[in-house]
C-alpha cells in the first residue's frame, strides 16, 4: 500500500510511486506512436484514406468510461472489504487474546516467560501464528519463519503438513480449549465466548479466501479490455481530421485515462498481493503481533513495520 501525503503542484505529475503509469508505460507509448504517424501522413494508409468522424467515438466512449467505472467500483468493493475483514481480524485477535488471559484460571499471572507449556501462553501465540498463516494462504506463500517459534515442536511438523494452516490451529486452539474444560480451569459459559471469538477469527479468515478464489468474471474483463484498446488504437483516425497536429496529445491523454482506470482494477480487484497498490498484510500482522506479545509481557517484542519508499507491505 502506498503510503504518503497528497503530492501538490508540479511534483503531482511528476510522482511514479505508486502510480499505474510504469505498468500502462509500453502500450501508451505505442498508441501515441501510432497517433503521430497517422497525424504525419493525415489518416492515409498506403494511398488509402481511413476516414472516421467522432460521432463512433462519442457513441463508445460514453458507455465505456462507465463500464470502467462499474468495474472499478467492483474491484474497490473486493479491496474495501478486504480491509475490512483483516480489521475484524485484528479486533477479534485482540479479543482472543484478552480473554484467554482473564478467563482461564491458573494460579500465576500469564506471562511470556512461562513458555508454551502455559496452556494461556500458547493459545495466544497460536492467535498470532493463525493470522500470519491466513496472510501466507492468501499470497500463496510457505509458512513464515517465525511461526516455528509460536508453536510447540510437534504442533510445527503438522503445521507443514497441513493442507489448510489457518483451518489446522483453529482446531488446535478448539483442543486447547476443550482442555481447559475438562480440568475446570474455565466456566463452560465463558469458554463459549472464546469458542465465538475463535468462529469470528475464522469467518474472517475464510472470507478472505473467498475474495481471493473468486475473481470478478473473466469474460467481463476481457471485454473491457479489448474495447478499451481497440477504442484508443482507432482514435487517431477520428480525431486527425478535425484536430489536426494536437492529435497525439488528445491521443495521450485518453489513452492514460482509460489504459489507466483498467490497470488499475486489475490491481485492486486481488487486495491480498504484493504489488504497491495492495493491502498492508505484513503491517497488520506485525501489529497484532506487538499488541499480543505486549499482552504477554514479552521482552522481544517488534517494532513497526515502516514504509520503504512509500510502500508498506
Amino acid at each position: 500500500m502506498i503510503v504518503r501525503d497528497r503530492p501538490s503542484g508540479l511534483s503531482l505529475f511528476l510522482a511514479l510511486r505508486g502510480s499505474v503509469l510504469p505498468r500502462i508505460l509500453p502500450v501508451l507509448l505505442i498508441n501515441i506512436v501510432l497517433a503521430t504517424l497517422v497525424t504525419w501522413s493525415h489518416g492515409d494508409l498506403f494511398q488509402l484514406k481511413i476516414t472516421l468522424t467522432t460521432i463512433p467515438f462519442t457513441l463508445i466512449g460514453l458507455p465505456l468510461a462507465i463500464f470502467l467505472g462499474f468495474r472499478n467500483n467492483a474491484a474497490y468493493d473486493r479491496f474495501w472489504e478486504g480491509r475490512k475483514l483483516w480489521g475484524e481480524l485484528v479486533l477479534r485477535s485482540r479479543n482472543a487474546a484478552r480473554q484467554c488471559l482473564s478467563l482461564i484460571e491458573f494460579p500465576q499471572p500469564a506471562r511470556a516467560a512461562a513458555g508454551l507449556s502455559d496452556v494461556r501462553v500458547r493459545m495466544v501465540y497460536r492467535v498470532i501464528a493463525f493470522n500470519h498463516a491466513v496472510r501466507d494462504l492468501l499470497r500463496d506463500q510457505p509458512s513464515a519463519p517465525g511461526l516455528k517459534a509460536l508453536l510447540l515442536p510437534a504442533e510445527w511438523e503438522q503445521l507443514e503438513r497441513a493442507p489448510n494452516k489457518p483451518d489446522f490451529l483453529m482446531r488446535q486452539m478448539g483442543a486447547d480449549l476443550s482442555e481447559c474444560l475438562r480440568e475446570g480451569r474455565i466456566d463452560p459459559c465463558l469458554a463459549a465466548s472464546i469458542d465465538r471469538t475463535l468462529s469470528a477469527l475464522t469467518g474472517a479468515g475464510a472470507s478472505c479466501e473467498r475474495i481471493k478464489n473468486t475473481p470478478v468474471p473473466f469474460s467481463y474483463t476481457l471485454l473491457l479490455h479489448r474495447t478499451a484498446y481497440l477504442y484508443c488504437f482507432l482514435l487517431p483516425f477520428g480525431l486527425v481530421d478535425s484536430i489536426g497536429f494536437m492529435t497525439p496529445f488528445v491521443v495521450a491523454i485518453v489513452a492514460y485515462t482509460f489504459f489507466g482506470l483498467d490497470a488499475l482494477g486489475d490491481e485492486i480487484e486481488e487486495p491480498f498481493g504484493l504489488e504497491a497498490n495492495d493491502l498492508p498484510l505484513d503491517a497488520i500482522c506485525r501489529a497484532i503481533e506487538i499488541d499480543l506479545r505486549s499482552a504477554l509481557c514479552d521482552p522481544d517484542v517488534p517494532a513497526p513495520l515502516k514504509s520503504v519508499n512509500y510502500c508498506l507491505t
